[in-house]
């Protein structure tokens, strides 16, 4: 996924994250372009922004979402923002080939709405 939401690093993947807190369900909802000119994952959850509560409720869903133990993936940039750097912690390749197949399944949902909601 050239430009795509996922970037290997030595110990795992890192990935760009757009999330929806307050939302009414909890979905993995899309791609988004961002303003560098990659993509992120648009992220819905129930959650609200308050006590780490949204960013729990993002690190379970897509630990969920694609097979790895919640303790494998951690908010690590934009921990108060909307946009967010995830580590998901394991092997790179296996992580990227397994992450990138299930955001190519929504990938036909891509959003370019062109507003920052």
């Amino acid at each position: 996924m050239s430009g795509g939401p996922v970037r290997v690093v030595p110990d795992g993947v890192r990935v760009a994250a757009r999330v929806t807190p307050k939302a009414s369900r909890n979905a993995v909802a899309g791609l988004r372009p961002t303003a560098e000119g990659t993509m992120a994952v648009l992220v819905q959850v129930t959650a609200a922004p308050e006590d780490g509560r949204a960013n729990e409720a993002v690190t379970k869903l897509l630990a969920k979402e694609w097979g790895v133990p919640r303790t494998a993936v951690a908010v690590v940039a934009g921990a108060t923002d909307r946009n967010k750097i995830l580590h998901v912690a394991g092997d790179p390749a296996e992580l990227a080939g397994r992450i990138e197949a299930r955001l190519g399944a929504i990938g036909s949902r891509r959003t370019d709405r062109g507003r920052d909601d």
